[in-house]
């Protein structure tokens, strides 16, 4: 942990008023040399040379009979009283409390078939690396040292910062009652530097700027150079190496504006800000917030420079009432991904911007006595858009009742194979090495997906 401190009047050295962002904690980036700047330099001068993805997670697990699968011949008990609507692709219909999507669907993959999830245990583990939790649970808040890591962290190691003011992997999740719901994504054994920037979670008081000028930060950095070199001579353990990335982040982040710039939305137009809405910012139940400003705040972090950032929203663990919960979720998150997908394809991102929504498993075909549908791991359902990918079709089938797979099942693991293609890394190559040292692939076996690429 690194602490700046200074007297305080209220503006940075750039002019900026101090934001509670500003207190950095667990960036994701690594420091670069001057060759790395220079082509950096370069590479914004000839357009947009990276590519990005933007990972929602649906906490708790959302009903895909309610929302991308219904069964209308199902009976009453498993179909539930929502109806499927057209979209603007002949043949797909999705439900009816999703009209903006619907009216994109073209621009959308509904996948119908998602399985993976060993048992039906609430973790966010497998919507961020694409593997089942450890065996001993995977729920700790900040991850263990041991564990696979996630792939914002994974696309830091291997990919670095695209802009050097920018982190490469940025969570948007507020801490949250159940952990696994509060989580970004861990870094596992890749260790602090490649965690994730949490502008508004754990760790943001890890760091504090109080308006100190860019001469006193350089005096600050040469010294803390000078004690590195000392420790790296009496340290084999890789920690002072850690930890110098970590404190170049911090430094190339607080000599910038660009982060703040990124994360402050009254820099959009009214009509944008009021496309993607506000939603509510305050944590659902034990889980994330329904937070609609999350979506604008991805998209200005990808097109500042980010390479991944992963958002949490609300809390769709419904055994009880579903139907009144999903009239709450629902319109939101139609409102909040529409918005989303529809700015990326009218910046020209569409392209150089791959966008995943899901959670980790589906819900039981019957409603319970409760008015509720339980944990379903056989089966669950994901919202694709942008890559580049072959969209407007569906992905995937259920059974009548929804419980099974009955045409092309997709594993998690599939998915993240193509998105670790679409960002030019052959998962099956290259490798990140554990905490023994040991190469360890990015996937399992699972190839990437033809239907999409």
């Amino acid at each position: 942990m690194l602490t700046l401190s200074g007297p305080s009047h209220g503006k940075l050295c750039d002019g900026y008023s101090r934001r509670d962002f500003l207190r950095i904690g667990g960036l994701a980036m690594g420091g670069l040399s001057l060759p790395d700047l220079l082509k950096a330099e370069a590479e914004a001068r000839t357009g947009r040379q990276f590519k990005s993805i933007i990972m929602i997670y649906l906490c708790g697990a959302p009903p895909h009979q309610d929302m991308w699968d219904l069964k209308m011949d199902a009976p009453l008990e498993i179909r539930g009283p929502y109806k499927p609507i057209s979209t603007n692709v002949p043949g797909i219909r999705i439900s009816e409390h999703s009209p903006r999507l619907a009216r994109m669907m073209d621009k959308l993959v509904p996948i119908r078939s998602m399985w993976g999830s060993p048992n039906g245990a609430h973790d966010s583990f497998i919507c961020y690396t694409g593997r089942p939790p450890p065996p001993n649970g995977g729920a700790a808040p900040t991850g263990r040292a041991s564990d696979p890591p996630s792939l914002g962290s994974v696309i830091s190691r291997l990919k670095g910062q695209a802009d050097p003011a920018m982190p490469a992997f940025v969570g948007l999740s507020p801490k949250a009652g159940h952990p696994p719901y509060g989580s970004p994504g861990h870094a596992g054994y890749l260790g602090s530097a490649h965690t994730a920037f949490r502008p508004n979670g754990a760790g943001v008081e890890d760091l504090k700027l109080n308006n100190i000028s860019v001469a006193r930060l350089d005096d600050r950095r040469s010294l803390l150079k000078g004690f590195d070199h000392f420790r790296r001579e009496l340290d084999h353990s890789g920690l002072v190496e850690s930890m110098d990335s970590f404190n170049q982040q911090a430094f190339n982040v607080l000599t910038s504006s660009k982060l703040l710039n990124a994360l402050d939305l009254n820099q959009e137009s009214q009509k944008t800000r009021e496309r993607y809405g506000k939603g509510d910012p305050k944590n659902y139940g034990d889980g994330a917030p329904l937070n609609l400003e999350h979506f604008l705040m991805a998209r200005r972090l990808v097109e500042a420079g980010s390479r991944v950032v992963t958002l949490n929203f609300g809390r769709w663990d419904f055994h009880d009432n579903n139907y009144p919960q999903l009239l709450r979720h629902l319109p939101l998150f139609d409102q909040g991904m529409s918005a989303l997908v529809e700015d990326l394809h009218e910046r020209g991102l569409s392209d150089d911007v791959a966008v995943v929504a899901w959670g980790e498993f589906g819900r039981t075909p019957v409603v319970n006595k409760d008015g509720g549908r339980d944990h379903w791991p056989r089966v669950g359902g994901a919202l694709l858009a942008g890559g580049g990918f072959k969209t407007g079709q569906v992905i995937g089938a259920t059974d009548r009742l929804g419980g099974e797979p009955s045409e092309r099942p997709v594993h998690f693991g599939e998915v993240f194979a193509t998105l670790y293609k679409f960002l030019g890394i052959d998962p099956h190559k290259t490798t990140v090495n554990d905490l023994q040292g040991r190469p360890q692939y990015l996937v399992d076996a699972w190839e990437a997906m033809p239907e999409l690429i």
